[in-house]
């Protein structure tokens, strides 16, 4: 049977078992997938026993997704744009492989799950994090028309742009601004910060929310988030992340055995169970 894990510190709460338990099913797979508890001192030393040991692949969590992408030797393009890699595999050279597939995993979720868009949008992200790193490469890859991002700190948003060239992806234009200074309306609005674990919201003016925004939020609840409360408050519809988490997960069975899972009735389940 091929072994996966999911590697992290902490890690019980993890919905991934559970998540590839379902895939593995669906797809008739014989396949293992349990926690990790990653080891703070010998994270690396844990992956390459793994591999050595016959383990077919990872994938990891915080606090881990810089180091797993330093302990790559090959990297797909979007975990080089992301900076962090969250699945692992060793190729038939028995080089380790990483890649990020948390931005694809919500481009999914919204343009498939979701039937929304981003091309020719004007697209607002909120947040400068780790988290909205690994989803740029993405999102630019649909092609909207504007891309914004907003943060507390100003220049780590302009750090975030700074990553792609003007040769790339010449079709968005894209700006770093303040929370404060976001201006207009967008067409769909991004929240990437950690805000809604703490029951807070970005201090985005109301005025960003027109007619027919749409909104997601990376983070996921029972019950709407306060930026979805405050999103739907104004008009705006939207979901949250949950099927984000289905989705990368999905990203990475089908990196590892070259089988896409149904993810639709699983995001539908896992919403209700919440």
């Amino acid at each position: 049977m091929d072994k996966y894990v999911v590697v992290g510190n902490p890690i019980a709460h993890s919905k991934s078992p559970s998540i590839h338990a379902q895939f593995a099913q669906s797809t008739k797979q014989d396949m293992s997938y349990d926690l990790m508890l990653g080891d703070l001192e010998r994270f690396e030393s844990q992956i390459k026993d793994f591999f050595e040991q016959g383990g077919k692949g990872f994938n990891v969590t915080v606090p881990f997704k810089e180091r797993a992408y330093a302990l790559c030797d090959v990297l797909s393009n979007r975990a080089q744009t992301a900076g962090a890699v969250n699945t692992l595999l060793q190729n038939q050279n028995g080089e380790i492989y990483g890649d990020n597939t948390d931005g694809i995993g919500m481009v999914r979720d919204i343009t498939v799950n979701n039937n929304q868009s981003m091309e020719g949008k004007r697209i607002l992200v909120l947040g400068a994090g780790g988290a909205v790193r690994g989803i740029l490469e993405p999102v630019l890859s649909q092609k909207p028309s504007e891309l914004v991002i907003a943060n507390r700190t100003v220049s780590k948003a302009q750090t975030l742009i700074d990553i792609f060239g003007p040769e790339d992806f010449p079709d968005t234009k894209r700006a770093a601004m303040g929370f404060a200074e976001v201006e207009g309306e967008f067409d769909m609005i991004i929240n990437g910060t950690s805000a809604s674990l703490s029951g807070d919201l970005p201090p985005i003016p109301d005025s960003v929310i027109g007619n027919t925004t749409w909104c997601y939020d990376m983070m996921y609840a029972k019950e709407p988030t306060v930026f979805l409360s405050w999103a739907q408050g104004l008009g705006a519809q939207g979901c949250d992340g949950l099927g984000m988490l289905v989705e990368q997960a999905a990203e990475a069975f089908t990196l590892w055995r070259n089988k896409r899972p149904e993810t639709q009735p699983l995001i539908k389940a896992m919403h209700e169970a919440l």
